[in-house]
């Protein structure tokens, strides 16, 4: 399809925005997706080419968290490689199942992820005994999560970040720099499948991705200097966010009819 030069110029900014947000709390496909979608992209077309331009901002975010000491992928192999199972069995089975239940779902999910961010203790590195096990932890929530944003895909950033502070018994920091691994990491294995299909639009999703990169490279910067600070209320926010767009595309009618 053809775009002007101007509604290039926008979605690479839109995707910098995005991947700043996406680095930090993830949720930044509210804004790329329906950029693309006001482009005049078909909905198909814009899911293939979000997760192109997305997959450039996850793996901005990881390099800089792994180059800066905070992950060890030697100590994630395991849940990288259950969450791309997880995550391609969940692309190729989305194909033949109906989503309406997970739809109804997970804005309530994102409700509870908000809300157990707002009134949770400040999260600090925990030595004690943890809930799971690495192996443990990456046979469940990595391949579950991992299934879950190939089949379905919001708020998979909020539930990797919950699951590592609650059974990882990690940080902020840590739970979000090893939630944009996992991320990175479902993303591809998701876009395999799209490419495979000749869905992504090259031209929109190379040109976003650059502003991706950028924006989550910044974006990680900030998790690792302001920390908790930053991080905590944009997660609340973003969850909120998501929900509420969940909740009005499914009850959008209903609450017009109120008023």
């Amino acid at each position: 399809m053809e775009v002007s030069f101007d509604i290039l110029v926008i979605l690479f900014f839109v995707a910098g925005a995005a991947g700043f947000i996406d680095a930090m709390a993830g949720g930044g496909g509210l804004l790329t997706l329906p950029a693309l979608l006001a482009a005049g992209v078909p909905p198909t077309n814009a899911l293939a080419t979000n997760k192109l331009q997305s997959s450039f901002g996850s793996f901005s975010a990881s390099l800089y968290f792994v180059r800066s000491g905070i992950v060890n992928l030697k100590e994630m192999r395991l849940a990288i490689l259950c969450t791309f199972i997880g995550a391609a069995t969940g692309a190729e089975l989305v194909q033949t199942f109906d989503t309406s239940f997970l739809t109804s779902l997970i804005p309530i999910l994102l409700v509870a992820i908000s809300l157990y961010f707002l009134f949770a203790p400040q999260t600090r590195a925990d030595s004690g005994k943890k809930p799971l096990s690495e192996a443990a932890f990456a046979y469940s929530v990595g391949t579950c999560v991992g299934f879950y944003d190939g089949f379905f895909g919001p708020g998979t950033g909020s539930i990797f970040t919950v699951c590592f502070v609650v059974l990882g018994h990690f940080t902020l920091v840590e739970a979000t720099a090893r939630t944009k691994v996992l991320n990175f990491t479902s993303n591809i294995a998701a876009l395999l499948f799209f490419v495979m299909a000749g869905l992504p639009i090259w031209k929109l999703g190379l040109v976003m991705a650059v502003g991706q990169f950028l924006g989550a490279r910044f974006g990680a910067k900030v998790v690792i200097s302001k920390g908790q600070k930053w991080i905590r209320p944009l997660v609340i926010l973003m969850s909120i966010l998501m929900a509420s767009k969940l909740l009005w595309e499914q009850h959008s009618q209903w609450f017009l009819s109120i008023f």
